[in-house]
Order: structure tokens, then sequence, then C-alpha cells
């Protein structure tokens, strides 16, 4: 690996969808010394159309040609989690730092095969991308809980929705849906337990009840598959401390408010409103919310790439996310896949 203070960083991406189009392709070739080389992209034609909106050197017709290529550093993996254990696995076994898309892997398992190679390569850098949701607020959130200004946490209330509609029983399966490509990932759980766990840590235990719609749905080629993956989920969750966590995810929760999290302590409430991204708050004695300005110098929001390079460049350390914060996430979502099949409480595993 090329000492990378100064030179050049030579980034190659597998998978180009949403995500990596609206974030990480422009702002990383934003980023100084950054040149994008080659990309993989799910058909030739439609990596050739991002190769030439964003002035990608090559297309490449097999990923593994990315990850192999002597002319690429690092890796910008975009692809859905079936594929992200054996990406991950053989961009550091090639040697090349790695950015992965959210989430982490289909199942724990996966997580921690993922972050045991990774630390038999300290000198790669692995990044995950965060769960954006409340990135603005989140220094202010953990500043105010780890200083008191809530006393002790009794209860943490998420209700988080995504693309909540009515069922429709004729509508196609989409990925999030289909096991096979998503694993035990359910809507946007993860992201929002990963944001929880960086205001008051982890869960210990977990419950859950969950619903799915429609079971059976047709894909592309029209074949009919089982539904295996949640519609909704409700979860109740044992804190460290002893507080318990209510969350709740659901595309069926037609009309309902936007996203927001509650935190409930002994001597105040906080209330996080993640669309508008405001935060409000009242203490013992306060008779009602007041929001709570958050100086523009800790809305740091959105800085994934130039993270990453930094990293790269020896400038800063990985904090948003990790490969250990990604393996908590998957064994969080683990234990609330074998709750639902159990109708028990189960622990969530501790890295």
């Amino acid at each position: 690996m090329r000492a990378m203070a100064d030179t050049p960083i030579r980034v190659g991406f597998v998978g180009a969808g949403g995500n990596s189009r609206l974030h990480h392709i422009p702002k990383l070739k934003a980023q100084p010394g950054v040149e994008l080389v080659a990309v993989a992209n799910r058909s030739t034609e439609s990596g050739e159309r991002v190769a030439k909106e964003f002035g990608i050197g090559r297309v490449e017709t097999d990923w593994r040609a990315v990850m192999t290529a002597r002319d690429v550093d690092a890796i910008c993996i975009g692809t859905w989690p079936y594929t992200h254990c054996e990406m991950v696995l053989a961009a550091l076994d090639a040697g090349k730092h790695v950015l992965c898309e959210a989430r982490m892997a289909m199942n724990a398992a996966e997580g921690r095969r993922m972050l045991e190679t990774a630390r038999k390569r300290p000198n790669l850098v692995t990044q995950l991308v965060p769960g954006p949701p409340t990135l603005e607020l989140d220094p202010t959130i953990a500043k105010l809980v780890r200083e008191g200004y809530v006393g002790e946490i009794q209860t943490v209330e998420i209700h988080a929705t995504q693309q909540a509609r009515f069922a429709d029983v004729g509508e196609g399966l989409h990925w999030r849906q289909d096991a096979r490509l998503s694993g035990n990932n359910v809507l946007n759980m993860g992201i929002w337990y990963e944001t929880m766990v960086r205001w008051v840590g982890p869960a210990k235990t977990v419950m859950s009840m969950t619903r799915i719609a429609v079971p059976r749905r047709k894909d592309s080629t029209g074949a009919m598959h089982e539904v295996k993956v949640p519609d909704h989920v409700d979860i109740l969750g044992r804190l460290g401390n002893g507080a318990v966590a209510h969350l709740r995810f659901s595309a069926l929760t037609a009309l309902a408010p936007a996203p927001e999290a509650w935190i409930y302590g002994t001597e105040g409430t906080l209330r996080i409103e993640a669309q508008t991204k405001r935060l409000s708050g009242g203490r013992r004695g306060d008779k009602e919310l007041k929001e709570i300005e958050v100086p523009k110098a800790q809305r740091i929001g959105w800085r994934v790439e130039e993270e990453f390079v930094n990293a790269i460049r020896g400038r800063e350390k990985i904090g948003l996310t990790t490969f250990e914060d990604g393996v908590r996430y998957m064994e969080f979502t683990d234990a609330v896949a074998k709750s639902a099949a159990s109708g028990r409480a189960e622990t969530v595993k501790e890295l």
C-alpha cells in the first residue's frame, strides 16, 4: 500500500445506486487529491452512464476487477447487503481501504467476519456509511445526556416510518422485503438503533413483534415469493442502566407523524425531530418543552467521504461508523429477528 499522506487516492466503485450517486461519488470527487478510477455496476450500460456523468476513468464488467486493480487504492461499495461481506473481504484481501454502504451485512455472523478481517489489516481504513437521521443533532444530544440534562434515563421512545402508506396487495417484491438480499435488516431499524446508541448506549435485551402486510409478492421476473422481512416491527428493549426503550419502525402507519425520538429521565426530557432537525427539551419545574439551540459549529452533519479520505491520509480516525459499531447494530438486528420468531425476550450479544 502506497503512503497516502500527499499522494493521490485512487478510488474504485462497486455499485452506483442512488446513495452513491447522491453522496459518495460526487463528494469523493470533491475531495482534494482524489481520483475516480473505475466503476462496476449491475450492468455495463448503467456503469457507462455513471462513468460519463461523473468522469470515472473506466467501466469494469466484473466487480472483482475493481478490487484487484493495481491503480485502485480504495473501494466504495454501494451494493445491497447480501454482497457486502464477500466484497469487503475481497477488497481487504487485495489491500484496499473500504467504505461500505449501510447496513453492514445480512446478519451479525457476516459482520463479525468483516470485523475480524479488518482487524488483521490495521493499515487499512474501514468505514460504514452512518445512519443519517439526526447527524446534525447527535453531538449535542450525547453531550446533554452525558452532562446530566435528563438525569438518569428512564425510557427512550423512537417511532419512525419508512415510505409508510396503506398496504398495496398487488405491489411487487422490493429488495428490502427480500430476505435473500437484505437478510435480517428491517426498514430503517438499524439506522435508528445505531443513532440511539450514540445517545444512550446499546440495548442488553429485546423483545419484538412484527407484521407482514402481504405474505406473498412477485419479484421482477414474475415469480412468487414468500415475504419474510416485516413491514412493521415493535421492539421493547432494556438498556444498560435498566431503562426501557420502545422502538417502532413501520411502512404501514400511513398518515403517521414524522419520525421522532424522545429521551425521558429523572430530571429532564429531550425531543428529537428528525425531519426538521429540531431539538427541544425541558427540565424538572418547566411547564413545557422549549427549543434547544444547537450552535452551527456543532451541526456537523454529513461528512462521510471527507472523514474516509482524511483517515486514509492519517489526519483523523473513523468515528462514523466503525466496523465495531456495525457489528453492534447487526447483533441487535439478529436479536430482534430471533425474538420475533421465538416470542421471547432475547439477549443482544456484546462485541
